[in-house]
């Protein structure tokens, strides 16, 4: 599969090879789905758990008489309506750390990938060098390049500095190294952008 590789200033760099086994796989809506529900649910914090009534250490005995009193008829201090009683129906401990395979992970990312790809939504940049980081300059020249409404930018194995500090004001902008690449990412934004390296790279993670 042949893409167009273009630059910040709108030239063309020729074309890149991209490799068929990692951006020509045929997307599957069921393993997208499983790999995207992991990575939410990967990045849950786990609740702390409240201590309830039986979880409170202190006494059971009957602290007063069951008639004349003018109180209730409380028979434990570990009730909820004293102070130091247990919470009632408190936050139990749930576990947020799923498990998926790697070749199940895998295999999403390359079709997050492919999707792209086949839907003409992947751009391939020789690189992000830019002349001054300024917003407004790199603002201007993305709107002749096509970026859609978002943007996932994806660079080589570290962030270019320059478009990283102009690009940090553009909400429609998000950038990641290639190690950073996941499917969530790449699916919720409308097109992805991938610089050579980064090509190189995913695609030497595939086949390392």
């Amino acid at each position: 599969m042949k893409v167009k590789v273009q630059t910040l200033d709108a030239t063309g760099k020729g074309d890149i090879e991209l490799n068929e086994a990692v951006f020509g796989v045929e997307p599957r809506a069921d393993i997208l789905h499983r790999v995207v529900t992991w990575q939410l649910e990967k990045r849950r914090g786990t609740a702390r758990a409240a201590r309830e009534r039986s979880d409170v250490a202190r006494t059971g005995k009957k602290f007063g008489r069951q008639k004349g009193g003018g109180t209730a008829r409380h028979g434990d201090r570990r009730a909820p309506i004293f102070i130091g009683g247990g919470k009632a129906h408190g936050p139990r401990v749930r576990d947020f750390n799923p498990s998926l395979n790697k070749k199940v992970r895998a295999l999403g990312l390359k079709m997050a990938l492919s999707a792209k790809a086949r839907d003409g939504q992947l751009i391939v940049m020789e690189n992000l060098d830019v002349t001054e980081a300024k917003t407004k300059a790199l603002k201007e020249r993305l709107g002749k390049l096509g970026f859609g409404k978002t943007a996932l930018v994806i660079d080589g194995e570290a962030l270019n500095v320059g478009f990283a500090q102009a690009s940090s004001n553009l909400r429609e902008i998000n950038l990641l190294p290639a190690v950073g690449a996941n499917v969530y990412d790449i699916l919720r934004h409308e097109t992805l952008v991938l610089t050579r390296a980064a090509v190189e790279s995913l695609e030497a993670r595939f086949n390392g």
